[in-house]
């Protein structure tokens, strides 16, 4: 698991005040001192966000973290079914972006610099983390990498996909969601099908071999 962004009400104060600007101003430090400013507070971003405008992108990122397993944590009705509890994460963290899509946009904007390669990375990582957590996933063996790996294509395809979206209850994104996971299971299926017959065709083989 990757540590975290550093943590501060005052840090999540900050970020809070810039995303309830009546129109969102930008990923950066002259902008939040400006909206400090505006409120009659010290413009002191340089010292909450010593990194700049990456620094507050992640701890953008890791508040729709902390909120969206704060949403699932409080649900005492989750689905039964891992895919579907993958899917609920995924859906109420929407939910929660739902006004704050030109800062996501702005956010993924600068994440997709190459100098923010790292940057990316952790952010997504912690995501997908989450989710999987979230969604009771303890799994230790090789799978748990493919399985981040294959969760990552499909929250990124959706969040690309959200972000064109027009809905006020992000149905269309929801659907392609659904698909997506959908997808995924059908061939987790078939690898296992695949993995359950491949034992029995090699030992046949070996058999008409040796006879």
């Amino acid at each position: 698991m990757i540590a975290p962004p550093e943590r501060s009400a005052a840090r999540d104060a900050a970020i809070g005040l810039l995303l309830r600007q009546p129109r969102f101003p930008g990923w950066s430090r002259a902008a939040l001192d400006a909206a400090l400013r505006a409120t009659g507070g010290e413009a002191d971003a340089a010292l909450l966000f010593p990194g700049g405008a990456a620094d507050m992108v992640e701890v953008f990122c890791d508040l729709a973290d902390r909120a969206m397993i704060a949403a699932m944590t409080q649900d005492e009705a989750a689905p039964a079914r891992l895919s579907a509890r993958v899917r609920e994460a995924i859906a109420r963290r929407l939910a929660a972006q739902r006004p704050h899509k030109v800062a996501v946009r702005r956010a993924m904007g600068l994440l997709a610099r190459p100098s923010q390669t790292a940057t990316a990375a952790r952010c997504t990582a912690r995501t997908i983390e989450a989710i999987w957590h979230l969604a009771g996933d303890r799994a230790a063996d090789f799978s748990w990498y493919t399985k981040r790996v294959t969760l990552a294509g499909v929250y990124g395809a959706t969040l690309l996909f959200w972000l064109r979206d027009p809905s006020e209850d992000d149905a269309a994104t929801l659907a392609f969601l659904d698909r997506r996971l959908a997808g995924v299971v059908a061939i987790g299926r078939l690898r296992r099908r695949m993995t359950g017959l491949l034992p029995r065709r090699v030992l046949g083989q070996d058999c008409e071999a040796g006879g």
